[in-house]
């Protein structure tokens, strides 16, 4: 049964800005020579990996809200320069907009049960149903989306 997590995109304000932000992550790594993958670093190796990697996904909460998933391709146990464990949390360039779902700040990363995650929109530049930034951010601070 496929699991998911659930983090706050911390310093984000916008999926524009995810978007942005990851573009200029993957082309400093290529820039230094190393491999272009999107990692996030978190202190804890999920103890439900298996399912999470049975299609699992990171939900990013940005300002508030569940707004935007990438789907997670492995997570890797890491030991950092100060010798201390990790887990590379590695998740696919795509976003992946879904329904705007309200969510409290919280520490560290949760679980998202499949049936509890917010329904997807569609792949973010895919246009159609996008609205202006500005638009959708006023829309979910009213709480209509």
């Amino acid at each position: 049964m496929t699991l998911h997590l659930v983090k706050l995109c911390v310093g984000i304000e916008s999926i524009e800005h995810l978007r942005a932000a990851d573009a200029e992550e993957l082309k400093a790594l290529k820039a230094a020579g190393q491999t272009p993958e999107l990692v996030h670093r978190t202190r804890q190796m999920p103890k439900r990996a298996e399912e999470i990697l049975d299609g699992g996904s990171l939900y990013w909460v940005i300002r508030g809200a569940i707004q935007v998933r990438q789907p997670i391709l492995a997570l890797r146990p890491v030991t950092g320069a100060d010798g201390q464990g990790y887990c590379d949390i590695v998740f696919a360039r795509q976003l992946v907009m879904v329904r705007p779902t309200p969510r409290r700040a919280f520490q560290g990363w949760r679980y998202l049960e499949a049936s509890d995650a917010p329904a997807d929109l569609g792949a973010f530049g895919e246009g159609g149903g996008e609205l202006p930034p500005s638009m959708r951010a006023a829309l979910i601070e009213l709480g209509l989306i």
